[in-house]
């Protein structure tokens, strides 16, 4: 064996490929080696390992086998046309690349700030009446939770105009409990029961809401200042009518509002 010919192992080795490598493209007939050794064995010459360079230069530069072998094999070929080709797919690629790193970068900010929009605009959205750190607070509170990270996944598509429809339809359900309560509807009846379910249906916009999580806010509602103050300047004792009128359609759904979870 001379110094200019090497079997597949030093060869693969020298060309930072595996030998499974240079057997495939041996079969292809992309890239034979031109000798033998007295065993028979594979063995590369300095013209072989030419032609594996220039092959493994154009298979980083992403062209498949078939491309690479009408760049070589092709004299006066348009090598310019091919590698356009191939620029015009990278291009494309990371253009699609800057889409998702754009969408990732939204979904970590709203994993970490849960509504993605500023001060003014959540003031704007919001109405004059909301607190900026409130997000914060919840993060604090539950960001390790599955409902947190559904929430931020919501979240990190939504627009201006996204989180204003949601603020209209929970304004819209407010002021139905609140004609509710002003017209005599007493939790359990078939008018309250429908409107808890449409409170339900509202509120999984931020996070899927089954019944038992329900009769949770419910009773928050009441029992936290805060939401209990926002109820009631909508209409008195509307955070209680709430409660418990989640906790009677809960029963007729066969959930002791007792023993409900958070699930």
């Amino acid at each position: 064996m001379s110094e200019q010919e090497m079997p597949v192992g030093e060869t693969a080795a020298r060309l930072g490929l595996t030998v499974r490598t240079l057997h495939h493209w041996d079969e292809i007939g992309l890239a034979r080696p031109a000798a033998r050794s007295s065993a028979g064995y594979r063995l590369y010459t300095d013209e072989d390992l030419e032609r594996l360079r220039r092959i493994v230069v154009y298979r980083e530069l992403g062209l498949d086998l078939d491309a690479i072998r009408a760049v070589i094999d092709e004299p006066g070929g348009d090598v310019a046309a091919q590698l356009r080709v191939q620029r015009a797919h990278v291009a494309q690629r990371i253009a699609q690349l800057q889409i998702v790193d754009d969408d990732l970068e939204r979904m970590i900010a709203a994993q970490e700030r849960g509504i993605l929009l500023s001060e003014d605009e959540q003031h704007e959205t919001f109405g004059p009446g909301w607190d900026t750190s409130w997000p914060a607070e919840a993060r604090d509170a539950y960001g390790g939770s599955p409902q947190w990270q559904q929430y931020a996944e919501r979240s990190a598509s939504r627009s201006v105009d996204d989180w204003a429809e949601v603020t209209r339809a929970v304004s819209a359900v407010d002021e139905e409990l609140a004609d509710a309560v002003a017209s005599g509807v007493e939790p359990g009846d078939a008018v309250a029961d429908a409107l808890v379910e449409r409170h339900r249906t509202v509120f999984s916009q931020y996070f899927p809401l089954t019944r038992q999580m329900q009769v949770h806010l419910g009773r928050m509602y009441a029992a936290d200042p805060r939401f209990a103050a926002h109820y009631d300047a909508i209409r008195p004792g509307l955070a209680t009518w709430l409660r418990d009128a989640i906790e009677a359609s809960a029963r007729a759904h066969g959930i002791d509002p007792d023993t409900a979870r958070w699930e």
